[in-house]
């Protein structure tokens, strides 16, 4: 890597306390001439949606999540007035919490237990990683993510006893999405269970009207935050959705809110190569040859920064990950993204990344600050932070040898501007590379898919439960009760749900092993 390349491919904005090297990606010497018109193009189609085309033409709505760090910059004066309303709704809520002047049961709050899926728990649990700690967070935050029943007993193992001093946020747009609604239900229980009332330990956040909106208000719950129809879920976490978690536990949501708003700044320059996301999705699109011919792998090499990976995940892959092009076209658009944090990975697939298939390009996420007070020596003249950068320095060095291509972003420190920074710059890189490949970013079809598949199998499930139910003392083997139920096409699907009925005893479906794994018979007693 010669030291010209390196400053003539390497962005600083000193202003941020951000750099993006690029330096590293086998650019084409006429790439960016080539490009020039489409990033112009994707640049253009960006302030259309900042002025509040509708970007969302499947929904018939607005997209405009760029507005929840700028009010001023909505569309209509009604858009700013609620955004700046429910900023200092958020804010009021956090210090009656933290003064004790709203309480529980039991006491003032010591715990938040948040219950959401997909982007209403991923960015609360990447900013909370991030952010949170000892001295930091004024109280200990818990996620129902998932409707898992094991999962969800082991978190409510976690507040056994402190449910009186536990404040429940539920969120969901709509209301109905099932994980969220059964977690919601869960803990509803657990309160009850333990003689409390969960509604006077309940927040929500959701949509106006929504099922949730009027269960809220049906049984009184403390208070209620709203979800726009024109912020999607996986770029709400400078919505309530995440800023009402990060301001209850005590996180700085205001810097946040300045570090992204910065950053809208900075990637709306028209020059490709002095705007960050630009160069992004630029980036991306040589990397993958704008098909997503290889994986993006997320390195972050400090641990508060560990879910970013994650984070990232749902935002490129739901945005990105489309069947058809903007005009109807075949497409299947997308990129893989996964990682880990470093330097565990050194230990984990770098090894592969290195020497295996190169079907990849790297990310890594450099921070200078290794800690806010002094290091002490691990070695002479070496810290662990020192130790830290060398591994990063030497896996880009060891890849690139290999002809494997990277980026490196490098931040000065992993706070609550940094934080927003990186939600920014990665939302408009998304919404720039989407313009690139004629894709709409702002849609996800195939989670709806996936959800109306799942409802399909539920009613099946209830259908055999009837069937069992309706015949006591008989028994069945699979192919006998899919054709008993009118399912003979669906027999996997039938001996699926049976094998899980009658691992819960709660179901009280018993099985009977017959000659082969498929030979059973099902009944209940």
């Amino acid at each position: 890597m010669s030291w010209n390349r390196f400053q003539t491919h390497n962005l600083v904005l000193p202003e941020l306390d951000f750099a993006l090297d690029y330096s590293r990606l086998h650019w084409p010497e006429n790439f960016f001439a080539d490009k020039q018109a489409a990033i112009c193009q994707a640049l253009s189609d960006m302030r259309a949606l900042e002025a509040g085309a509708i970007s969302n033409p499947d929904e018939k709505r607005m997209v405009g999540h760029y507005w929840l760090r700028a009010p001023e910059l909505a569309p209509k004066p009604e858009l700013s007035a609620e955004i700046t309303a429910c900023l200092e709704q958020i804010k009021n809520l956090a210090h009656r919490v933290h003064s004790g002047a709203l309480a529980g049961a039991a006491g003032s709050f010591t715990d938040l237990l948040v219950i959401g899926i997909g982007g209403s728990a991923l960015g609360p649990q990447f900013v909370s990683q991030a952010l949170g700690g000892a001295g930091v967070s004024k109280m200990a935050v818990h996620f129902f993510d998932n409707t898992d029943p094991d999962g969800l007993d082991l978190v409510l193992g976690r507040l056994k006893g402190r449910l009186g001093r536990t404040l429940a946020v539920v969120i969901s747009k709509s209301g109905g999405t099932p994980e969220t609604r059964n977690g919601m239900l869960e803990a509803a229980a657990a309160w009850k269970a333990a003689g409390l009332s969960f509604a006077k330990h309940a927040i929500a956040v959701t949509g106006a009207a929504s099922n949730l909106d009027k269960h809220a208000i049906a049984e009184g719950w403390l208070e209620r935050f709203p979800m726009w129809d024109w912020v999607g879920g996986r770029t709400s976490e400078l919505a309530a959705v995440g800023l009402l978690p990060a301001a209850l536990e005590g996180l700085n949501i205001s810097d946040m809110l300045a570090g992204a708003a910065a950053m809208d700044v900075a990637t709306r320059v028209d020059d490709p190569r002095r705007n960050p996301a630009a160069l992004l999705a630029l980036a991306w699109y040589h990397a993958t040859s704008g098909k997503g011919a290889k994986d993006m792998v997320i390195l972050p090499y400090k641990d508060r920064l560990g879910l970013f990976s994650k984070y990232l995940q749902q935002l490129i892959m739901e945005s990105l990950g489309k069947e058809f092009d903007l005009k109807g076209q075949v497409v299947n658009q997308g990129i893989a993204v996964y990682g880990n944090k470093g330097s565990t990975d050194q230990h984990a697939y770098v090894q592969q990344l290195r020497e295996g298939v190169a079907n990849f390009f790297a990310t890594f996420i450099e921070v200078l600050e290794d800690r806010s007070g002094a290091s002490i020596e691990v070695e002479p003249g070496t810290t662990s932070g020192d130790y830290l950068t060398g591994f990063l320095l030497g896996t880009r060095d060891a890849l690139w040898e290999k002809g494997r291509e990277s980026l490196t972003l490098t931040v000065r420190r992993a706070d609550a501007l940094t934080v927003g920074r990186l939600i920014a710059l990665y939302e408009r890189a998304v919404g720039l590379y989407a313009s690139l490949v004629n894709i709409n970013a702002y849609h996800q079809p195939g989670v709806e898919a996936g959800k109306k598949a799942a409802a399909g199998f539920l009613a099946l499930n209830t259908k055999i439960q009837n069937h069992l139910n309706a015949n006591v003392g008989q028994r069945f083997t699979v192919e006998e009760l899919a054709s008993r139920i009118g399912e003979t096409s669906r027999s996997e699907i039938v001996y699926k749900l049976l094998e899980h009925l009658a691992a819960n005893h709660g179901k009280r479906v018993h099985r009977n092993a017959g000659c082969g794994p498929f030979d059973a018979t099902y009944g209940v007693r």
